[in-house]
């Protein structure tokens, strides 16, 4: 936090600054959550116990002055008083939404003290005063737009602080924006506030050409495209959420990720242009479920496919890769929660198979799939990891393999071995 307020101030134009809760705080919350659902509310006391005292001793770190100390201390008792008046209510799906976003309102209270302390003249504003839902639980920017340039119309500070994650729904209670939030958050204010630049301030330097986690030698990306970035989020890469690229990228609004550790690394910037590198990246995404539905009288037959979508669509279940044959259709999904139901509906129309453990291989590159040798490249590579299905072709910038997880980070080897 004290590095953010040193970039912050660094940083000049007025600018608008995103957080989310302190590391550890939501996945804290949404523990307490559990253990109420479960009738445990002795156990989900003890847990706000030990997160209050995280979070005074957290402050006590970084507030010197002792009217800002006692001031942020007060809220921070205030905001875990309103968690326990919370539990003691009994669980209901509202305590959900309630509690995961008490995180981001302790964290910007916290940095509104620290810029205080530092003398920079700023302004904390509230997150569910402007960022609105639609229906859908989608961001309704015009009605955002609007809230907002209402609630900072004469507010003259340079430096505006709110919280990521936080919106009200279409029925103007509190909700959420789920994974990703503050990152969704600030694309979406990019758009909003009709930003120069969106800078997303993580825990390293960039999106990298592979999971550093597994790959030793890997190297950040200094450009990408916002379909290449797209890709990637969705087929793994952790820096980012899928969903976070749609805004700037319908409003072209350039992105920057940048390493709050190493400030003075150049990250990566995504935008509408692209490097010349064929071969920019590869992503993992872990938890897929392959199911095929095999049947020699309807997969050719005029609306099978269509019914087929139809099952999925039904139980709001989203299909990331799909092949077909003459008897068989095979796809996969990244969410099993109605996997039973699924796979009841889809045996009237022939016999399912499901592979579950398997992995999506992603890799992403400047119109990859129309390079010559690529392909070969890649298949190659994995001359010894069985594939259970190929997409190639599907997007210009991407080339999709699924394979058992066990056999994960062979591959992700293989393939940095033979493309970099």
């Amino acid at each position: 936090m004290l590095n953010v307020a040193d970039i912050v101030q660094k940083t000049k134009g007025r600018r608008l600054i995103v957080l989310s809760a302190l590391s550890g705080s939501t996945n804290g919350l949404v523990a307490i959550n559990d253990l109420c659902k479960n009738f445990q509310k002795d156990d989900a006391l003890i847990k706000v116990i030990e997160l209050q005292e995280r979070h005074l001793s957290f402050i006590s770190e970084i507030l010197e002055q002792e009217n800002l100390l006692k001031d942020t201390s007060d809220y921070v008792k205030e905001v875990f008083s309103n968690i326990r008046t919370f539990i003691s209510k009994g669980y209901n799906t509202q305590l959900y939404k309630l509690l995961v976003i008490q995180g981001e309102l302790l964290s910007t209270r916290i940095f509104q003290n620290l810029m205080i302390q530092k003398g920079l003249a700023s302004s904390l504003i509230m997150a569910q005063d402007f960022m609105t839902l639609d229906e859908n639980g989608e961001p309704n920017i015009p009605l955002t737009t609007q809230k907002y340039n209402n609630v900072v119309e004469n507010n003259p500070a340079e430096i505006l602080i709110t919280q990521g994650f936080i919106a009200r729904n279409h029925s103007g209670g509190l909700d959420n924006l789920a994974r990703g939030g503050s990152d969704y958050t600030a694309t979406i204010m990019g758009v909003v506030t009709q930003s120069e630049e969106v800078q997303i301030w993580t825990d390293i330097d960039g999106m990298h050409n592979n999971d550093p986690r597994i790959i030793n030698n890997t190297s950040p990306l200094s450009h990408l495209s916002f379909e290449e970035a797209s890709e990637l989020a969705y087929f793994g890469a952790k820096v980012l959420h899928p969903q976070c690229i749609v805004p700037v990228h319908l409003h072209n609004i350039p992105t920057r990720i940048k390493n709050t550790m190493k400030p003075e690394a150049d990250g990566t910037l995504i935008s509408q242009e692209s490097s010349n590198s064929i071969v920019k990246a590869i992503a993992a995404k872990n938890g897929i479920t392959a199911i095929k539905i095999k049947s020699s009288r309807m997969v050719m037959a005029y609306g099978f496919l269509r019914r087929v979508f139809e099952i999925f669509e039904k139980y709001k279940t989203s299909i990331d890769m799909i092949t077909t044959s003459e008897i068989a259709v095979s796809l996969t999904i990244d969410d099993d929660t109605f996997l039973e139901p699924i796979l009841h509906d889809l045996a009237k129309y022939g016999k399912v198979e499901v592979d579950k453990g398997q992995t999506i291989i992603c890799i992403v590159g400047d119109l990859i799939a129309e390079r010559k040798g690529v392909g070969k490249a890649i298949f190659d590579s994995l001359d010894e990891v069985p594939m259970r299905m190929i997409s190639y072709g599907g997007s210009k910038n991407n080339i999709s393999i699924l394979i058992h997880e066990d056999l994960k980070n062979k591959a992700l080897i293989q393939l940095h071995k033979a493309l970099f």
